[in-house]
């Protein structure tokens, strides 16, 4: 029995033992948990002061770049200026008006409403050219509200002078100090409050950079172009109000005046437009590839090549009617030169003639060329000029078919030309008429 006893006070202890140990344990647990949630609500709290200490600097900063634009601000030229007319305007009041009140009453008590009546006039004047100017009035009524401002305050000024040159109480040099200054300090409020409104008209009248060079633009133009100039005024002058603008004005005139759509065209540049482009496709055409051994000319006895027997109109050399004349001496199976054609009328797209290099092209005289040594050009019948043309044009279409492309075509003059495209309409209309009866049959 009492070993039984022993084995279960020992299994007992033993339990209480393991018991003991596993509450501490529990325990030990509790107390890190709790340690745990300490030290995360800690550094919640420390985060939160960060946070809240960084909130206020912002705002902190905030606050003093506010204060700093509105110091700014307030401390702004205009700002500055505008406020610190005011204070003289009102240290100008403060010392001229008490010193007509003093006067007037002095001679009776009756006249104080006199300085109130002669200082407000200066005033209301000034005021009135504010408002001239805020109205856009015409120039005359400010100038005439100037001389009012001008005339009382002058008299308000002579008032104060005699008061302070006759002050009781103060030597000969202090009295007329003391005049002066109070005739200054009436002139001044209304002086600087002039000036300052003169300067805000001025600021508010500055146009900017671009109205400058529109300005500038439109006075160049109506210098340089006086005629259109005078010719658009007249036309906005007789349309309804609004219903023409100076632009379109200004295009119909130049269109009147010059007779091109465009402004800035005139006939003139037209015709050095069309020069201009006939010498650049001169100058891209492909030059004649010149002659690899360079012939010996019947004149002179010296070499000369083939390029310069050509036709040169910067160095002309005149002939006498026999030398135009005489016959071309015959060259067996020589290399050939190129020159220009003799024809008048000649195309940028002309096809040069050529010559034996032995033959002497005839160039161009400087003066006046007898008829008997000019080349004479065969004549074409109406018949054959019209049979070239139809051949020509045969595969153009209508709208192509005009008088300057055929005159282009089969070199002739504009009138032919204009008879050639009437025969060549007529005969396309009529081949049109039989082709429609013949698909309507």
């Amino acid at each position: 029995m009492s070993m039984v006893y022993e084995q279960e006070a020992r299994a007992a202890q033993a339990a209480r033992a393991e018991q003991r140990r596993l509450d501490a344990a529990a325990a030990e647990q509790r107390r890190v948990e709790r340690q745990r949630a300490a030290d995360e609500r800690t550094a919640r709290l420390r985060e939160q002061q960060r946070a809240d200490q960084a909130a206020d600097r912002a705002a902190r900063a905030a606050r003093r770049q506010e204060r700093a634009a509105r110091r700014a601000e307030a401390l702004s030229p205009e700002r500055v200026y505008h406020r610190g007319t005011l204070a003289l305007v009102a240290a100008s009041g403060a010392g001229s008006l008490p010193a007509q009140i003093a006067h007037f009453v002095a001679i009776s008590p009756v006249l104080l409403p006199l300085p109130l009546a002669v200082e407000g006039a200066a005033w209301v004047m000034t005021a009135g050219v504010a408002y001239a100017d805020a109205r856009d009035l015409p120039g005359w009524v400010r100038w005439v509200l100037r001389a009012a401002v001008v005339v009382c305050a002058t008299f308000a000024a002579s008032i104060n002078y005699q008061y302070g040159a006759h002050l009781p109480g103060l030597t000969a040099s202090e009295q007329t100090t003391a005049g002066w200054g109070l005739a200054a300090v009436t002139l001044l409020g209304p002086l600087v409050f002039e000036v300052r409104q003169w300067v805000a008209t001025l600021a508010a009248a500055t146009p900017d950079p671009d109205a400058q060079l529109r300005h500038r633009h439109a006075r160049l133009r109506r210098r340089h172009h006086k005629q259109v100039a005078k010719v658009a005024d007249r036309l906005l002058s007789a349309a309804a109000y609004g219903s023409l603008t100076p632009e379109e004005a200004w295009e119909r005139a130049w269109s009147i005046e010059t007779g091109a759509d465009s402004p800035g065209m005139t006939p003139d540049l037209h015709r050095r437009a069309v020069k201009s482009a006939a010498r650049l496709r001169e100058a891209q055409s492909p030059d004649p590839a010149p002659s690899a051994k360079a012939q010996k000319s019947p004149q002179g006895g010296v070499d000369r090549s083939p390029s310069e027997l050509e036709e040169s109109p910067d160095r002309p050399t005149a002939l006498t009617p026999d030398q135009s004349a005489a016959p071309v001496p015959a060259v067996e199976a020589v290399p050939t030169a190129v020159v220009e054609p003799t024809s008048d009328a000649q195309s940028p797209d002309s096809t040069p003639a050529v010559l034996p290099v032995g033959a002497v092209a005839a160039r161009r005289a400087t003066g006046r060329v007898p008829q008997s040594a000019r080349a004479r050009r065969p004549q074409r019948t109406p018949d054959q000029l019209l049979a070239e043309a139809r051949e020509a044009t045969a595969d153009w279409s209508d709208d192509r078919l005009t008088a300057d492309a055929i005159r282009q075509a089969v070199r002739t003059s504009a009138e032919k030309a204009r008879g050639l495209r009437d025969a060549l309409r007529a005969e396309r209309a009529a081949a049109s008429s039989v082709t429609a009866e013949g698909v309507s049959a």
